[in-house]
Formats: C-alpha cells, sequence, structure tokens
C-alpha cells in the first residue's frame, strides 16, 4: 500500500493532523487538573474549578445553567 496523503488519512478517518494519540496537552477532557475556571454558557458567570467536582455537576448561582470547563 501507498502511503496515503494527508488528506486522505483526514478523511478516512486515521489520525492525520487530529492527533488521537496519548501525550501532553489533553486541553478540556477528563482529568485536565486541578485549575482552571468553570463557565456558565448562558450568562457568563466565571468561578473557580474546584479539584474533585467536575464543572458540569454544579449549577450557576445567578441563573441555574450548567457550568462547562474552560
Amino acid at each position: 500500500m501507498e502511503n496515503p496523503t494527508i488528506f486522505e488519512r483526514l478523511f478516512r478517518g486515521g489520525r492525520g493532523l487530529r492527533g488521537g494519540g496519548r501525550g501532553q496537552g489533553g486541553g478540556n477532557k477528563a482529568g485536565a487538573g486541578p485549575g482552571g475556571q468553570c463557565v456558565c454558557p448562558a450568562c457568563g458567570h466565571t468561578q473557580p474549578h474546584e479539584p474533585a467536582q467536575r464543572c458540569m455537576d454544579a449549577a450557576c448561582p445567578q441563573c441555574g445553567t450548567k457550568l462547562v470547563r474552560a
């Protein structure tokens, strides 16, 4: 088999430029670290992320919407 081009790898579902391997830079994923902010997508309220609690399990104190990790 020939070496596929970068475009063939991207559209075939290969790892291509999208990554998918292990390594640093996990970003906004499970275990993203203790720091950061929780943000309300509805009203924009921010609060510090509490370790051992997911942002999505907390409700915004202003409007009651579930928070997301920033």
